[in-house]
């Protein structure tokens, strides 16, 4: 028995964040939406998809955001994800110790949830 790989990471978020969560994923990081079975839409949030990665954004009625635990994301081209970022007026945190092979930096999405962003140099 061995777990095989990961079918999708959840955030959490408040309730009725939908558009922003949309504006983030979507314009910000490039994901896309998804449907949520219709069972589960009743429950609002949203889900994303892109590439091989599928993130689940959840409401959560005592919502608070994971300042510390994060998914970390590979990406093709970090410096521009920052740069739209920073217009966007998301958080962003440069100030990890490095990690061999990676450049990386956290962003913060509109709920205050950490993402960890990293491209392979």
């Amino acid at each position: 028995m061995k777990i095989l790989s990961i079918d999708h990471v959840q955030l959490a978020m408040p309730a009725g964040g939908e558009e922003k969560a949309r504006d983030f994923f979507i314009n910000i990081l490039g994901f896309h939406e998804i449907p949520k079975p219709a069972e589960l839409a009743k429950r609002g949030g949203a889900w994303f998809e892109s590439e091989n990665v599928q993130l689940h954004i959840g409401v959560e009625s005592d919502f608070h955001p994971a300042r510390k635990a994060h998914p970390a994301f590979l990406v093709d081209d970090l410096d521009t994800l920052i740069s739209k970022a920073q217009s966007g007026g998301y958080e962003i945190d440069t100030s990890q110790p490095p990690l061999d092979g990676y450049k990386r930096a956290h962003v913060f999405d509109p709920f205050g949830n950490r993402i960890e962003l990293m491209e392979k140099i």
